[in-house]
């Protein structure tokens, strides 16, 4: 990722705090949507808190983009749980075409073209990180 790349996510993010719960709500909702199958990995959660989780791990990803070594280890064992939830490998593209869907809505005329390919730069860093670590868990079973 540039550094452009890096500032244009960590600058739409900051217009997607104040609406954070909604945001969860809708990617979930356009996850579902996508691949119905996937609310099976959520049998037993609770919505409202899997949303505040995965704003918190977003917010977590998107402050450590600038200095990505620092964030990859935890990235790497959220992978590795994630495993353990029934997450494969090809549901990464599936919640990538959430995420950009989601943020579209959200941000509306704020989602030019150049912060859409910022976000997926930064999905795209993220997954090919999530999958090695995945990858390395299923070797080793």
């Amino acid at each position: 990722m540039t550094p452009d790349q890096i500032r244009l996510v960590q600058d739409s993010f900051r217009e997607v705090v104040p609406i954070k719960e909604a945001a969860a709500a809708l990617f979930y909702e356009k996850l579902f949507a996508i691949d119905a199958s996937l609310k099976g990995l959520f049998r037993a959660t609770d919505m409202s808190r899997q949303g505040a989780k995965l704003m918190a791990a977003l917010g977590f990803v998107v402050h450590g983009l600038s200095r990505a070594e620092t964030i990859l280890p935890a990235v790497q064992d959220l992978a590795r749980c994630h495993v353990g939830y029934g997450v494969e490998e090809h549901h990464y593209p599936i919640v990538g075409q959430a995420l950009i869907e989601t943020l579209e809505a959200g941000l509306g005329e704020a989602f030019t073209p150049q912060v859409r390919e910022a976000w997926q730069a930064a999905y795209g860093l993220l997954a090919g990180v999530m999958i090695a670590a995945a990858r390395e868990v299923e070797l080793a079973a």
